[in-house]
């Protein structure tokens, strides 16, 4: 990594270090279900790595939480026996939701998404600086770049928040990973073969600012895909971007940024609605913890994937894809963990 891209990246650190150190001296209730520091660095790790790279982060950390025993739906309750709730019982829920380890992890994994979304904006901050002229009318690609990231937002934004709780409810499962990790493999391939068959159309000369409305609609609308976990966001977006007409790299660096909003409205909703729970069990420094390796993890993940499309195209991630696949099918059918 070169010196300017830490120097970039130190203030992540300090922000999460001077956060972790403020929380540590204040008075906390002690945690109702024990996250220890290992589980929390290996659940930054896969979130971080896996947010930007085309291999599904949601199906990954689905994957790490059964392996972590983070799976449980048995009832918690507090020291003093009383039952905790994730939604108090009321005339809609009569007999209430029971507050339960996987609703607290599965939340962790939307929560710490913020360090990934820290270590991109500071990556990338020249664009962000370029949308915001384009905001005020000082940039006329800053602001074609800001649209077509709106664009291509609001579709799996729109869809994400109504089909929300049916998703969490039917399609967080390790066979369901199991079966997008292989069909977003076969796209992957055909779109790599259809942008080698193209690549005279000079792909390489567009940015993400030259997409046109209806191409950037209809990258938001693909990624409505990606709601399905294993089919992974990035992975639709950068196809999306390949048909779209943009190089590898240029798909690549839309995806971040398209990214960021959907990241970030995904862990502002899941923290007002379950970010209580998930801090009522596993407490706040572990929170922060996830947090920081995710940013760190994430950065090293955006470097390595720039670099490795601008040479080699997605196969290599299609072909980690269907092996992961193959490993998972073998698990699931000989382990009772699953």
């Amino acid at each position: 990594m070169s010196l300017r891209f830490w120097r970039r990246f130190i203030p992540v650190i300090l922000f999460f270090g001077t956060a972790a150190s403020v929380r540590a001296v204040e008075p906390a209730s002690q945690p109702v279900a024990e996250l220890s520091i290992s589980d929390a660095v290996v659940l930054g790790i896969v979130e971080g790595v896996t947010e930007f790279l085309p291999i599904s982060s949601t199906g990954h950390l689905i994957i790490a939480n059964q392996m972590l025993g983070l799976e449980s739906n048995a009832p918690l309750f507090d020291p003093a026996g009383v039952p905790l709730w994730y939604k108090q019982p009321s005339p809609k829920y009569p007999e209430g939701v029971p507050l339960t380890l996987k609703i607290a992890a599965d939340t962790y994994a939307v929560v710490i998404q913020v360090g990934a979304i820290a270590a991109v904006v500071l990556m990338y901050w020249h664009q962000f600086i370029q949308m915001l002229f384009g905001l005020f009318g000082r940039s006329s690609a800053g602001a074609r770049l800001l649209r077509n990231v709106l664009l291509a937002f609001l579709p799996v934004a729109t869809v994400g928040f109504f089909l929300h709780d049916l998703i969490d409810r039917y399609l967080f499962s390790v066979p369901a990973v199991i079966g997008a990790l292989v069909a977003g493999a076969f796209l992957m391939l055909w779109a790599e073969r259809w942008r080698r068959a193209n690549s005279g159309l000079g792909f390489s000369k567009n940015e993400p600012s030259d997409l046109t409305v209806r191409k950037a609609v209809g990258i938001g609308l693909a990624q409505c895909l990606a709601l399905w976990p294993g089919t992974s966001r990035s992975m639709i977006t950068i196809v999306g971007g390949y048909l779209a007409g943009l190089s590898p790299v240029k798909a690549a660096e839309f995806s971040f940024l398209v990214g960021l909003p959907t990241l970030a409205g995904a862990a502002v909703y899941k923290s007002f609605k379950s970010g209580p729970a998930m801090i009522e069990v596993f407490g706040w420094s572990n929170v922060l913890l996830g947090g920081f390796v995710a940013a760190i993890s994430a950065a090293v993940a955006v470097k390595f994937l720039v670099t490795f499309l601008s040479r080699n195209g997605l196969a290599l991630f299609a072909f980690y894809r269907l092996v992961l696949a193959a490993i998972l099918t073998g698990y699931y059918l000989l382990s009772p963990a699953f």
